[in-house]
């Protein structure tokens, strides 16, 4: 079995973060044509008041994904910078 180096973890961390806050950030900032209409007409049928909840479901949904990967780049960064600790401490050692 192959072990990963926490270098390597850590780089895929930071790539999967930054596309997954491209992903989101697309989502919210979805042209206004794309989401639903808000009507203020006091005969709104159910279609309409479901389509309107699920485009602010969705724009919360990818803010929580926002933040989600932002979390996972520092993460991935800290990784990266505990690896590079480690093997300036290791070659410190052996000299």
């Amino acid at each position: 079995m192959q072990v990963q180096s926490a270098y390597a973890s850590g780089m895929q961390g930071l790539q999967s973060a930054q596309q997954g806050l491209a992903q989101a950030t697309t989502s919210v900032a979805m042209p206004d044509q794309q989401k639903p209409a808000v009507s203020n007409s006091p005969s709104q049928d159910t279609v309409t008041l479901s389509s309107r909840a699920v485009g602010q479901t969705d724009t919360t949904s990818a803010l929580v994904s926002a933040t989600e990967s932002s979390n996972q780049a520092q993460a991935s960064a800290k990784v990266i910078e505990v690896a590079s600790e480690t093997v300036g401490s290791l070659i410190d050692i052996e000299v």
